[in-house]
């Protein structure tokens, strides 16, 4: 069989262009289908949105070459803190508090704006000549054939090759035609995401506060800014969405607080509804998931795209061993292999965040009261805070190569 590439990659928002940089590295030929047109994320204009990446993450954006043009616009973070919290009162006192120094790396990780990473990503992919991008597209058919698999595009075209990695989302079409089926549920929480300004500085702080509704997110970006990601039932989120930005400050004010000074709006506010959606498997006759087409997760601890990165790692290195070995990248048993890498660690690690969710967005005070003494012990104890952290960090586990910051 005749390919157009090695590799077909559906999806083009930051695991798809992440795993096209990995594999372009190592000689394999990659194809980057993208709904979106090519440079509308990686305008100057601030969106609001954002990204925590573990430091695991960033090992491997620098592996693959991207970090040195995102470095000056990433924020560090040196700390992590939790703690419950009540509208109109604020947070309580902490229950738990990371801190870089205790890793013996520094920092635990960094705050990224979405504009300055994609356009990264979509800089590296125009230079490289082992990539096509072929933006304003997508994959409408697919077919598996003896050898390979061919794709049709909304455009008419077909294409074909010996692998096609679906990371286009949580609907993911990908999956779908493959016959992957998913299982999941809703949370009943929209999350309200916006830039805020303020006055003091945040020291490179990351916050997390428990509310009644779900949890408010404060992280820190570059300047006197912090990103929220705040969680609300999906009845007071509709209300607060359809506020003026006036009055929508109104609201956020007691529940953010005062230590950062006076707060206003940095650029435009989004909504999204949270659900959990999982693969029932990620791999499927010369079919790969990756990012949330695999796993859609809660963004309480803002994993999200660090899972897809992990995937990435994973995939491109049983993809790369394989082409080495003389295997075909896509067969099942080589597939198969990426997804019992994978798949245990994110579901558990989706499923710990859907928990948490629901230990935490309440008001019982049993419920209070448990957790936060069990968030006291782990806070008491050096060896299991640090285990947290870790984990957090994206340093736990068997890890791929890129995530070590090891080239494949």
């Amino acid at each position: 069989m005749k390919y157009d590439s090695d590799i077909i990659i559906s999806g083009g928002g930051l695991n798809g262009p992440a795993l096209a940089l990995a594999l372009a590295q190592t000689g394999l030929s990659v194809t980057v289908i993208d709904a979106a047109p090519a440079r509308q994320r990686a305008e100057d204009a601030f969106d609001g949105r954002a990204y925590a990446l573990a430091l695991a993450s960033h090992k491997l954006l620098r592996a693959i070459g991207v970090w040195p043009a995102v470095a000056a616009q990433a924020q560090p973070m040196m700390e992590v803190k939790a703690a419950d919290g009540r509208p109109g009162e604020g947070a309580a006192p902490l229950f738990l508090h990371f801190d870089a120094r205790e890793l013996d790396q520094s920092p635990v990780g960094y705050m990224l704006e979405d504009r300055f990473l994609y356009r990264a990503f979509l800089d590296a992919m125009e230079a490289s000549p082992q990539i096509t991008l072929i933006p304003a597209t997508s994959v409408t058919a697919q077919e598996v054939q003896p050898g390979g698999i061919a794709v049709t595009l909304s455009d008419g075209r077909v294409m074909t090759a010996r692998l096609l990695v679906g990371a286009d989302g949580r609907r993911s079409g990908v999956a779908e035609r493959a016959g992957i089926t998913r299982e999941g549920w809703g949370y009943g929480q929209t999350a309200l995401v916006a830039a805020i300004a303020h006055e003091k500085p945040h020291h490179g702080i990351a916050h997390q506060f428990f509310m009644t509704g779900g949890p408010l997110a404060i992280l820190p970006l570059t300047g006197n800014r912090s990103s929220i990601v705040w969680s609300e039932s999906d009845e007071n989120a509709r209300t607060i969405a359809a506020l003026s930005d006036e009055d929508f400050l109104a609201v956020l004010r007691p529940r953010f607080g005062d230590f950062l000074g006076k707060i206003e709006l940095a650029g435009p506010r989004f909504s999204y509804p949270l659900n959990l959606t999982l693969a029932r498997a990620y791999v499927a006759p010369r079919v790969a998931l990756i990012g949330d087409a695999a796993h859609g997760v809660h963004p309480i601890a803002g994993q999200g795209l660090n899972l897809g990165l992990r995937d990435v790692g994973a995939l491109a290195e049983v993809l790369v061993e394989a082409m080495r070995r003389g295997e075909d990248i896509g067969a099942i048993d080589v597939l198969e292999r990426y997804q019992g890498w994978r798949r245990f660690d994110s579901t558990a690690l989706a499923l710990g965040m859907d928990a948490v969710n629901k230990l935490f967005s309440n008001d019982n005070p049993i419920l209070r009261a448990g957790r936060d003494l069990g968030m006291g012990i782990v806070q008491a104890i050096p060896g299991l805070r640090q285990g947290f952290m870790r984990q957090a960090a994206g340093l736990s586990g068997p890890l791929p190569r890129l995530l070590q910051g090891r080239a494949l």
